[in-house]
């Protein structure tokens, strides 16, 4: 019960309190709510003045251990459950010169006998092994005791903890919106997935997403329901879930030795689902075919036989040809005509073609005929990628960037031929129209203009959920003084060493310039220090003084310099804060943080965001959520700055499809209405009942199916 109250605490920001028994002397947990009120508020968190009305009803032990839990959750949501130090006990005030450190901490070696025969050694001389280097020199409370209190500001962030009902019941909502996602979702979201469908029965009508799928089937084959199944594939994810393997596909699974039963719901998917024309996808995954097969034993099934057929296709026995190959064959002989005629059987898979069509077709009209007929029955997703892609088409950029499920990423030159802009307009009507005929009826819309340019969430996969998080493509203002990036890491089992760094470049993405640990500070910025052990934890921050700013683009990276990845570390995570000029306070202050998620994926450099000044003096972020594959180690800015360059240059000159695009559509579809639907930033604080809020955390659901 505890995971699923994290659970919904830290992604709905609703406190589940429902039946909770109220007090036997009411007004008794007022005192307790009101401290509650003041923990939160020092870590940028308050409750809602019914959260507070309700908690004030209720017993003063349960209010406080309520209060316990509650606190921790949001702690950890902000990345204030640590404890950050830093390696100059005055960052941001006297950052040495970098030379100068290094003369000065090589002097003090020197002054060692141990440390300096160490330093005597034959070979170059290791600056990272001195003797102070990279570890703290000062406890936690030294630093307190050296920084003074935080002056809250009016500018500093306030986020509401709305008044929730059961457990069960806001459970059940977050697994239903999770369910029943249009987009995949990220590696977080499938496991919290996993932890309410263990707990919740109902299911939504439609569950889209095949990873979703697979893990409801988890569910359904423990509690013996039959299976969600279509294809063959779906029965190899379902055999990775319940493994305990990757139901993306995306790694290979080790799978687990299959109880009797297990063995016979399997085979007998299979044996419902297999046609010639199914059995084309298993050659994608035939490795993996293979090795199911040795743990499902097909042979023990010779009444199943439409099941074995899957395993000698993956072992070469049987021929199958896959849909893909015959459009591919059709395509490379030139005959794009045949290819559509193919591909108006899969109408997703026509439009994603669409472009490459378009361009090789003798008869541009009649793909656009086929797209129009595919358009009616495509998922709202591919519609919406579809037209995101077009609106690039029109304008020339400088390179296309390609990113996969797990944020790695890379770019190419544009060199596809031009598509005439009758054309392009044509298709871009329709699936305008589209898109319109299926958005749902959302009553009169109040939209926080902060909210329209955030980009639609048409995939989660890389995006790590945490505390103010954007799909990539969006735009936020950034609307402080002194902008602070911080990285924390904990390794797990061997030394493990992150940089924190920043790179910065004009406006054509040249003269670069970066802070980091072989340049401790320039003009406008501060490191805090090199720490190379994080056994207890670690934490690296840069101050960002953005109105002394010289370059208009910095972008924060985290580097691995050395020892375990971001999703092998026990703990990794990256962030940034705002604060006032005026503003001093420790290095981490909570209420100044604006974004904090976990780091993962299997990049050796994370870069989560870029920040971009724009013609009137203000600055923007721009979200990334891309992660470069890197060395093995030594990871360095330098090294990467070009490769940087060009990945965050195609994200930022790419026009992405926003909620601006989808309220317009609305707009248009639903002039007035009966009801309200909120789409914002945050919830605003009380609503009424029945009105309909989408944040960020929730757009996914304003997806078309």
């Amino acid at each position: 019960m505890a995971d699923l109250e994290n659970l919904v605490i830290a992604r709905r920001l609703r406190v589940p309190i429902g039946d909770t028994l109220v007090g036997s002397n009411p007004g008794r947990g007022e005192v307790a709510a009101r401290q509650l009120d003041a923990a939160l508020l020092s870590v940028g968190f308050k409750c809602s003045a019914a959260l507070l009305e309700r908690l004030s009803k209720l017993r003063v032990e349960t209010v406080i251990d309520l209060g316990v839990r509650v606190l921790a959750a949001i702690r950890e949501l902000v990345g204030d459950h640590v404890q950050h130090n830093a390696y100059f006990i005055n960052f941001p005030r006297n950052v040495p010169d970098t030379i100068e450190f290094w003369v000065d901490l090589l002097s003090k070696a020197l002054l060692d006998p141990v440390a300096a025969a160490r330093v005597a050694q034959p070979g170059p001389l290791n600056l990272l092994a001195l003797p102070e280097y990279g570890r703290y020199q000062h406890t936690y409370a030294d630093l307190l005791a050296a920084h003074a209190e935080l002056i809250p500001l009016a500018g500093d962030r306030i986020t509401m903890l709305e008044l929730g009902g059961s457990l069960k019941s806001e459970a059940r909502e977050l697994f239903v919106s999770l369910a029943g996602s249009e987009v995949p979702l990220s590696a977080e979201d499938l496991a919290a997935l996993r932890t309410l469908a263990a707990f919740c029965a109902d299911e939504p009508e439609r569950i889209p997403v095949r990873e979703n799928r697979a893990v409801i089937n988890e569910m359904r084959l423990a509690s013996h329901r039959p299976l969600l199944v279509d294809t063959v594939t779906d029965v190899l994810r379902l055999a990775c879930g319940i493994s305990g393997g990757d139901v993306t596909l995306d790694t290979p699974t080790r799978f687990r030795s299959f109880r009797r039963a297990e063995r016979r719901a399997l085979m007998r998917a299979l044996d419902t689902v297999v046609t010639p024309a199914k059995l084309g996808d298993v050659p994608r995954h035939s490795e993996q075919w293979k090795r199911l097969g040795e743990r499902l034993h097909p042979h023990d099934y010779p009444h199943l036989w439409r099941a074995a057929h899957v395993f000698e296709v993956a072992r070469g026995e049987r021929k199958a040809r896959s849909f893909d190959s015959r459009v591919e064959a059709a395509l490379s002989d030139g005959r794009t005509d045949d290819a559509v005629e193919l591909l108006g059987n899969a109408p997703g898979a026509l439009l994603r073609r669409f472009d490459h069509l378009l361009r090789t077709a003798t008869s541009p009209s009649a793909v656009l005929d086929a797209a129009e007929k595919a358009a009616t029955s495509a998922s709202g997703r591919v519609l919406l990628s579809l037209r995101e892609h077009l609106q690039n088409r029109l304008t020339p950029v400088a390179g296309r960037v390609f990113a996969n499920r797990r944020g790695r990423a890379w770019t190419t030159p544009d060199t596809r031929a031009p598509i005439n802009e009758d054309t392009l307009s044509r298709a871009v009507a329709v699936l305008d129209e589209e898109i319109t005929r299926r958005l749902p009826d959302l009553g009169k819309l109040i939209v926080d203009p902060e909210v329209l340019d955030v980009a639609l969430p048409l995939s989660g996969k890389a995006v790590a959920p945490g505390l103010g998080m954007l799909p990539r493509g969006s735009l936020s203002a950034v609307d402080g003084e002194l902008l602070r990036f911080f990285v924390y890491w904990r390794q797990a089992s061997r030394r493990t060493d992150y940089d924190l760094s920043a790179l910065m470049l004009d406006a054509s993405y040249g003269d670069p310039e970066h802070v980091s640990w072989t340049s401790y500070r320039n003009a406008f910025a501060e490191y805090s220090g090199d720490l190379t052990d994080a056994t207890n934890g670690a934490s690296e921050f840069i101050n960002i003084r953005l109105a002394q700013a010289t370059k208009p683009i910095i972008i924060p990276q985290v580097n691995i310099f050395s020892g375990e990845p971001f999703d092998e570390a026990a703990e990794a995570f990256f962030g940034f804060m705002l604060r006032g000029a005026e503003q001093e306070g420790r290095p981490f202050e909570p209420r100044t943080v604006r974004m904090k998620s976990d780091l993962r994926g299997s990049g050796r450099v994370a870069l989560p965001l870029v920040f971009l000044r724009g013609g009137d003096g203000g600055w923007q972020a721009k979200w990334l959520h891309l992660y470069l594959q890197g060395h093995v180690s030594f990871n360095r800015v330098e090294g990467n700055r070009v490769t940087t360059a060009s990945q965050v240059r195609a994200i930022v000159e790419r026009d992405y499809l926003r909620v601006r695009y989808l309220v317009g559509l609305l707009e248009r579809k639903n002039p007035a209405g009966d009801h309200t639907t909120h789409i914002a930033l945050q919830a605003p604080a009380d609503l009424p009942d029945g009105v309909k809020v989408y944040t960020p955390s929730a757009l996914h659901e304003l997806i078309p199916a």
